[in-house]
């Protein structure tokens, strides 16, 4: 395989969606893929790098933002461990602070800088986009969201998967399946509900989506049952974090 290849693999297999659907990376995943296998040696990386941000006039508590992670001590015990959430600006900023005569960071560094850029372009074109553009652009994302989560969750052991969805469905949207959506939207027989949403509520369900593969691949939960509580869970987590922040059910979204 090709080096840019290989190069786009590693660092977009770690890359996570938050519940704005912004990108973003964890220190630790980027530290192992790096080759860094002592973390306070990668830290003094990340503080260089911060350093770089704050010296370029930006935010460096949104590009670096501290977070606690809980691992595995063994025998059942957990504790919480320093982490990182960090923009693709940040990343930039660290593989260009990092080992050169690593091979890997290297990569990084083509990376991050041909991306970055992609990124602001994105960007400055997304807020150009009518809604009907920024539905369709939320659409593409969705659907290949649920390709890569039906690919996990097939892994996990699912069999039945409209039950796995209306799992999802019914978290995110107070106790409502697939039909009973279709149904309120007024939907003909088997029209897809996903094609009949608005940008905002495609983005609910997009963070439903991808959170809930991260979930079933991180805490590797295995079984049918298990994988439809998970993604239940999921998109009740993701409502009640709309409720919170004072948002709009998804519900009363697509019917505005």
């Amino acid at each position: 395989m090709h080096d840019l290849e290989i190069n786009n693999s590693i660092f977009e297999k770690i890359k996570h969606i938050d519940e704005y659907g912004n990108e973003y990376w964890s220190a630790r995943d980027l530290q192992n893929v790096l080759g860094y296998k002592k973390w306070d040696k990668f830290l003094n990386v990340i503080l260089n790098a911060e350093k770089a941000c704050i010296n370029s006039n930006c935010d460096s508590n949104y590009h670096f933002l501290q977070m606690e992670k809980m691992i595995d001590t063994g025998k059942g015990a957990k504790r919480k461990i320093l982490d990182y959430k960090l923009s693709r600006y940040a990343c930039y900023l660290i593989v260009q602070n990092a080992d050169p005569s690593k091979e890997v960071v290297a990569l990084g560094q083509t990376y991050f800088t041909i991306q970055t850029r992609k990124q602001e372009l994105r960007e400055l074109d997304y807020s150009k986009l009518t809604e009907d553009e920024k539905r369709l652009y939320q659409r593409s994302l969705t659907k290949k969201g649920n390709y890569s989560l039906n690919q996990t969750a097939k892994a996990a052991g699912v069999k039945n998967f409209d039950k796995f969805h209306n799992a999802g469905y019914m978290g995110l949207y107070n106790g409502e399946t697939a039909d009973d959506i279709a149904k309120r939207k007024g939907l003909r027989y088997r029209e897809d509900i996903l094609d009949n949403m608005g940008s905002v509520e495609l983005a609910a369900n997009l963070f439903r989506i991808t959170q809930t593969d991260e979930k079933l691949k991180n805490d590797n939960i295995k079984g049918e049952k298990n994988a439809n509580v998970t993604h239940y869970n999921m998109g009740k987590d993701i409502r009640n974090f709309i409720k919170e922040q004072g948002g709009t059910m998804p519900e009363v979204i697509c019917t505005k």
